[in-house]
């Protein structure tokens, strides 16, 4: 058979970094392949060259045998390939389905594009309001409205660059069924992750990338993610010994917090109990879109319309301090610091340095005056990305000329070395390759045994039953009782985050196992 898409010697140069070297690589009709590689491999920009968004410097593109040569995303649509960026490309202002109607062909109205988004998200399991706003959208929301967007072309061929990142287990299984459906109908799929076990079980074949070059082409499925790993990164991951966390005084302790939703389609927080101490990781479990990012913007101090009393920052030297109405800046000098969610836009500005990124919540490189000492802020920069393993050009280099996963690495890094009293966390671990994952889960875990209270919200139970001491459930805005998780299953966590918990409100009671009401008296 003719390959659907054949790459002949691609290369793609950057400044400082050469992203794609002479690579050579088909995929064939009905196929599912892989493109495996560390952050900065140079996945994404091959990616893009295919997709027609970025011109290669030498090389050829065939589709069905045919030299091409794609100037844009609307030509490489033309010819039925579609793309789910890793890092989304939505109008924040508009609705889901406006942003998914501007991607298609302008013969369907838009009535007719909402009709079928819904469809779509019910056929599929994408569950998704097509009038909501993107603005009012959490992270994997907004992944449902790039999956759906691409699934309603029709491809021939689809690009996915880390579309389970922010997916719960059971919408990821959903998309696999429907990956494989399009397989079997002829849609040729490339199927980028980080996450060894989903290439294991989703392709057929994979082809692994290096420093910009392809080191190797095997069939994933007769190959154990130790030896995927080590042709990844050439080493397999450090595995990390779970230790019992000596739990210390209160850090941070949340008193009935109730907050009506920001906008029309948000959720609202229900009287919110929960203590967070020092030296232990509490992990949040849950369908994206039942609060966490509400909870989140008020831990955090993003949103202040917070009842007084509701929430504290305890164990610092003047006691309990009600931070119920203070701002981010102030929240951050009494210690506590965050990771939001999105990388671009709210972790880091993209236009500005790395080493003018570190000023968003870091003071050292700022005097006594307020002078700004920039040889100090790359000097942090730079040390942020040594100790890290940061892929850049160096501290000058711009936040968006990073890989997904090293902006990563370099944010968590910013604010796991500012050594806080309180680290709020979401997605850790979004798009980093197996290595740094496993590095960034190993920093969290020292800065927990140095005494530090974290608290992770992550939507991959894998990573959460990896490092947490403890872990609940948000659901409906709502949050379950507290569990170890040697004391629960991943099944037990899968009923509670539909809100299956005794006590849940609006939920019909479910039955507890043994170990589960143990784990739950002991918290």
């Amino acid at each position: 058979m003719t390959p659907r898409l054949e790459l002949r010697g691609i290369c793609k140069q950057y400044p400082g970094v050469r992203a794609n070297d002479d690579i050579s690589l088909s995929v064939m009709p009905g196929e599912i392949h892989a493109v495996l590689g560390e952050n900065g491999a140079g996945k994404s920009t091959l990616m893009k060259i295919i997709y027609g968004a970025v011109p290669p410097d030498a090389g050829q593109v065939l589709w069905d045998g045919q030299p091409q040569r794609l100037r844009s995303p609307a030509q490489a649509r033309q010819l039925g390939i579609s793309m789910v960026y890793q890092h989304f490309s939505l109008f924040d202002s508009l609705s889901a389905a406006q942003n998914i109607w501007l991607g298609l062909d302008k013969a369907l109205s838009l009535d007719q594009v909402r009709e079928r988004v819904d469809r779509l998200a019910h056929q599929y399991g994408l569950e998704l309001d097509p009038e909501r706003p993107v603005h009012s959208l959490s992270v994997g929301e907004r992944q449902r409205v790039e999956i759906l967007r691409a699934l309603l072309t029709e491809p021939r061929l689809l690009i996915l660059d880390e579309p389970t990142s922010v997916l719960t287990p059971q919408a990821v299984e959903k998309l696999f069924a429907t990956l494989r459906r399009l397989s079997d109908e002829g849609c040729a799929i490339l199927y980028i992750s980080h996450k060894l076990d989903e290439i294991r079980a989703l392709c057929q074949r994979c082809t692994v990338l290096r420093g910009g070059r392809v080191t190797g082409e095997v069939d994933p499925r007769t190959q154990s993610s130790a030896q995927l790993s080590q042709l990844m990164i050439g080493a397999e991951p450090p595995k990390h010994q779970p230790r019992a966390s000596q739990a210390g005084a209160a850090a941070l302790r949340l008193h009935q917090l109730s907050l009506a939703p920001r906008d029309p389609f948000g959720t609202v927080l229900q009287g919110l109990d929960l203590t967070l101490r020092q030296g232990e990781i509490l992990g949040v479990a849950g369908v994206s879109g039942n609060g966490q990012a509400e909870l989140m913007a008020a831990l955090s101090g993003e949103d202040r319309r917070l009842a007084p009393g509701s929430l504290w920052l305890e164990g610092g030297p003047r006691g309990p301090v009600d931070i119920s109405r203070l701002g981010p800046g102030r929240r951050r000098q009494l210690g506590l610091h965050h990771v939001p969610e999105e990388r671009l836009g709210r972790g880091a500005v993209p236009t500005l340095s790395l080493a003018q990124n570190t000023l968003l919540t870091r003071r050292e490189p700022v005097g006594l005056l307020g002078h700004v000492s920039p040889r100090r802020c790359r000097e942090l920069a730079q040390t942020l990305i040594q100790r890290f393993g940061v892929r850049a050009a160096g501290p000058d280099a711009a936040a968006r000329s990073l890989s997904g996963g090293n902006l990563q690495k370099f944010i968590m890094g910013r604010e796991i070395s500012a050594r806080p009293r309180v680290l709020l966390v979401s997605q850790p671990t979004w798009g980093v390759d197996v290595g740094a994952a496993a590095q960034i889960r190993g920093e969290l875990l020292a800065l927990r045994d140095a005494g530090c209270a974290i608290l992770v919200v992550s939507e991959e139970l894998e990573e959460l039953f990896e490092i947490s001491d403890r872990l609940v459930v948000i659901a409906r805005g709502a949050l379950s009782p507290a569990v170890s998780p040697a004391q629960t299953t991943v099944a037990q966590i899968g009923l509670w985050m539909s809100g299956l918990w005794d006590g849940a409100p609006g939920a019909a009671a479910s039955t507890l196992t043994t170990a589960t009401e143990a784990g739950h008296a002991e918290a």
